[in-house]
């Protein structure tokens, strides 16, 4: 059973797109199950204490665990995730990082810095933040990574003749790929707003500057 899953944030801001995935992520597997580190921005930690048990200023490397295990989710980890890495205490730790395509190793320097966790991946897939909690979860519960089907890059209808695609692998739920009906309305209706925005002005807008 899962104690805790951290989602080290390890972008420069708190951006409208991670928002809403940290905020599904959430949902996924409780506010009381949460926490999120290396939150700089004081206001940016604010808002995140909305959906999180404990926001940090601190990198995860540099906090007290409360778990007699650590799991660090990394793409370029050698050994898969299995339910057996799972016992009475554990902590996962995912990388809260967006557009990472192709992968930049940034989790891969995290896990260094936990000298004593264990590093584990996903498979050979790159999962959105809310994604990969969706699947260690499920790890969790007693699934086989084998058992959980999954969607590689997923195509979003924007209008008409216009669609986006995404290129990372999505876990198939009732059906249908794990996406949030706001990151779906995001994508159709403010995305490319938001890119437009961000090459005018040479940077990413935290959400916090929009409350």
């Amino acid at each position: 059973m899962i104690s805790l899953f951290i989602i080290e944030h390890m972008e420069p801001v708190l951006s409208r797109w991670m928002w809403i995935e940290y905020k599904h992520a959430s949902r996924i597997v409780g506010k009381e199950s949460l926490w999120i580190t290396n939150v700089k921005d004081r206001e940016e930690r604010r808002i995140l204490e909305d959906i999180a048990a404990r926001v940090f200023e601190e990198s995860v490397s540099e906090i007290n665990i409360p778990s007699k295990k650590v799991i660090v989710l990394d793409p370029s980890a050698s050994v898969t995730l299995k339910p057996g890495d799972f016992g009475e205490s554990v902590s996962v730790v995912v990388g809260g990082i967006m557009g990472d395509y192709p992968p930049q190793g940034r989790t891969r320097k995290l896990a260094s810095k936990l000298i004593s966790a264990e590093v584990r991946t996903l498979g050979p897939y790159q999962f959105p933040i809310d994604s990969a909690i969706y699947v260690a979860l499920e790890v969790s519960k007693g699934r086989r990574l084998d058992e959980i089907p999954i969607i590689d890059k997923l195509e979003v209808k924007v209008s008409e003749g216009h669609t986006i695609l995404l290129p990372y692998a999505y876990p198939i739920v009732d059906g249908k790929p794990l996406i949030s009906d706001e990151e779906i309305e995001y994508l159709k209706k403010d995305v490319e707003d938001d890119e437009a925005r961000a090459i005018r002005e040479g940077r990413v807008r935290s959400v916090s500057e929009e409350r």
